[in-house]
Order: structure tokens, then C-alpha cells, then sequence
């Protein structure tokens, strides 16, 4: 192998290790079987989110994962493997994945790192099933909203009640 291969591998190696520590989330999938139809689709939504997917040859993602602390992983890289990343929604990328893998058998996730942690497939099941971002906040704001609302209601049914005893006198 040329020496200029081989700066290029390790290029792509640095490369994907730095998407992995810069990654909210990455996820790991096994794409065989996918039309390209349906990769295009997935590849669609995920961009919707703001998440990449990446098909990488497993000897760096192998290198990759081990310069960026996640060796763990290593054991997830056997036969085809793409690797979904998001640098700012930590849970998109499973909430899509799992969604699209529910509907087409033929995707299946192996695991992935989420938030600077290892993920079992197990855990991107759970964060799968987290709301999205903006449904997140809108639970949030809904639950500051809540205690208003109700001091609301019982301010109104006071003058109410009061303004019926007036109109009883």
C-alpha cells in the first residue's frame, strides 16, 4: 500500500473519529437489503432532522471508534454498517431509525453512542421512543402553564360566585 493510501485512510479515520466525539448521537445500523428507494427515503428524513448517515467500511470505524474513546463499539462493526450522526438532537437519530426499522425489516440497528455514552440497542429503543425536541419543550411549557391556568379558574370562579350573591341581593 502507497504511502498516500495510507494518509488518506488515516484522514478518514480522524475524520470519522472526530464525527463520533462531536456526535449528540450516533447510531449504528446493518443497511442490507435496503432498495435504493428506500435509502434514499431514510436518508431523506434523517436529513430532515439535521442527522447524517454514513456507510463506512468497518476497518474505520474500527480505528475510528477506538481513537475517540468508544472501543466498545467494535463488536458492532461485523458485516455492513452505516452510522447515523447527529451533532444536536441526541435523540433523532434513534426516534427515525427505529420508526423506518419498525416499517422495513430489512434495517436493523445494532447500537450506537448517545450523548458521550455507549448505547446498547436496548437503550436507542428507549431514547427511540422519547419525543422529539420541540415536543419535549412543548411538554415543558405546558407543565409551566398548568399552575397558571388553574389559579386562572378559581380567580374566575371566585367573582362568579361573588358577582351571583350580588346579583341574589
Amino acid at each position: 500500500m502507497s504511502e498516500q493510501a495510507i494518509a488518506i485512510k488515516a484522514q478518514k479515520v480522524a475524520e470519522v473519529a472526530d464525527q463520533f466525539k462531536n456526535a449528540a448521537a450516533a447510531v449504528v445500523v446493518n443497511p442490507r437489503g435496503l432498495t435504493v428507494a428506500e435509502s434514499t427515503d431514510l436518508r431523506g428524513q434523517l436529513r430532515q432532522e439535521g442527522v447524517q448517515l454514513e456507510v463506512i467500511k468497518n476497518k474505520v470505524l474500527v480505528r475510528a471508534a477506538e481513537e475517540a474513546g468508544y472501543a466498545e463499539l467494535n463488536d458492532l462493526f461485523a458485516g455492513p454498517s452505516a452510522v447515523a450522526f447527529s451533532t444536536e438532537d441526541a435523540v433523532a437519530p434513534a426516534r427515525i431509525l427505529k420508526k423506518f426499522a419498525d416499517g422495513n425489516e430489512k434495517l436493523v440497528i445494532k447500537g450506537g453512542v448517545v450523548d458521550g455514552s455507549v448505547a446498547s440497542l436496548d437503550e436507542i429503543n428507549k431514547y427511540a421512543s422519547l419525543p422529539s425536541h420541540e415536543g419535549l419543550l412543548g411538554q415543558l411549557m405546558a407543565e409551566f402553564q398548568f399552575p397558571i391556568r388553574s389559579f386562572a379558574y378559581a380567580v374566575k370562579a371566585v367573582q362568579e360566585k361573588m358577582e351571583a350573591e350580588a346579583a341574589a341581593e
